[in-house]
């Protein structure tokens, strides 16, 4: 069975926008277009729900029950419990309000371990910890591959490390990390684990029951969705650390660690991704895990020819794998003036930028400037072969 791409492209209105004919999108790493069901939910939230939700009347109560559906739905998607659902602004902010609860948590002399393959939002709030007492001992990838070593972080562990925090995979590096490894690894060392999935999951929800992670974070506008930050917390450790919302709101874990009130549209908007996700399961007649094989299988294929091609030139470097099973389709190349490139792209309808993309400490692992960054081509599901074609096409004319 193949991915139907007619099908998965007639569920995003980008695609029949006239702004965008002729436009190929090569910065989805970035955020992805957004799914219908998505859109529409939004509208009509913002049209007929927009009042305090939780009331007695209908407008109210209908709107209540969209969020509270969107939260259960999504839960369930992830394999995970409803209250160990967790919204919020943005990852990035998710993570600084769950790194406050392990700071009050910690005891001095306790350590955590991060990397230097990790965007920065599952990596720096972690690290101030350090100006609490809290030891924070970095797990280093291969300068020259980007790869994580799990071997390495055999010798990080001991009995003093409480947390250990990791990418799914790198928003430069690319490659994808094998999670259920190396979360065996933490646990039996005692530690907890926190993975960063806003790489990964835009090509393939997890269940986070089966990667046994005690905590998983994906930004939703990067997988079809609103401008939200997800994350699921386990309940135990959840249970565990302290409240950073209201303190009347202490007793309620999905309140636990929000602690700025939701965006009601956006919230009830989580429910368009799973209808997303529920529609092409139904149409390919598959379940969850079958969408993300489906998924991963088309990228794969449409990934290798970009690799080939990278790997081919010497005025290129690229980061991380250069075999697609091994990858996400989000691929950094070090060039000369990869801003200039990225403008010269757009010149042959190929939207795409040149950054840092706030993976400063894996592009200084890799002995790459910060500034002026990598040029970086990203891709998801709704990428089509002739699109692919356009890029190569593309980056031969600009190169």
């Amino acid at each position: 069975m193949t991915l139907d791409l007619s099908f998965v492209r007639s569920q995003f209105p980008a695609f029949d926008a006239p702004a965008l004919e002729g436009q190929a999108f090569f910065e989805n790493a970035g955020g992805s277009y957004t799914a219908r069901p998505v859109i529409e939910r939004l509208m009509r939230f913002y049209t007929e729900r927009k009042v305090q939700p939780y009331g007695p009347y209908a407008p109210s109560r209908l709107g209540g029950e969209e969020m509270d559906e969107a939260q259960t739905r999504l839960a369930c998607l992830m394999g995970l419990d409803r209250d160990e659902l967790h919204v919020g602004p943005s990852t990035t902010q998710n993570v600084y309000v769950l790194a406050q609860a392990f700071g009050e948590w910690l005891g001095q002399g306790d350590a955590i371990i991060v990397t230097n393959q990790d965007h920065e939002a599952n990596t720096g709030a972690w690290r101030r910890l350090a100006s609490r007492g809290i030891e924070v001992r970095e797990w280093r990838m291969d300068p020259a591959t980007g790869h994580l070593d799990p071997e390495a972080l055999e010798g990080l562990l001991d009995e003093r490390v409480r947390l250990v925090c990791f990418p799914h995979c790198s928003n430069v590096v690319g490659e994808v990390n094998p999670v259920v490894e190396i979360t065996a690894l933490a646990h039996a060392g005692g530690a907890f684990v926190c993975v960063d999935g806003v790489s990964y999951a835009p090509h393939g929800i997890p269940d986070v029951g089966d990667l046994g992670a005690d905590i998983y974070m994906f930004s939703a506008y990067k997988t079809y969705g609103p401008h939200q930050g997800v994350m699921g917390v386990r309940r135990p450790l959840a249970e565990m650390l302290p409240n950073q919302g209201h303190g009347f709101n202490a007793g309620s874990l999905t309140k636990r660690f929000t602690p700025a009130g939701p965006d009601h549209a956006q919230v009830a908007a989580l429910a368009g991704m799973v209808d997303y996700f529920d529609a092409l399961a139904a149409h390919h007649g598959t379940d969850a895990a079958g969408v993300h094989d489906l998924m991963r299988a088309h990228e794969t294929v449409l990934l290798q020819p970009l690799l080939d091609w990278a790997r081919a030139r010497n005025d290129v470097r690229l980061l991380g794998p250069s075999d697609a099973a091994t990858r996400a389709p989000t691929v950094a190349l070090e060039v000369t003036d990869p801003a200039g490139k990225a403008a010269a792209l757009a010149e042959h309808g190929i939207m795409t930028a040149a950054s840092d993309f706030y993976a400063v400490r894996p592009l200084e692992g890799m002995g790459v400037a910060p500034d002026p960054g990598v040029l970086r081509l990203s891709f998801v599901h709704y990428t089509s072969r002739d699109e692919i074609d356009q890029l190569l096409a593309a980056l031969d004319a600009v190169f």
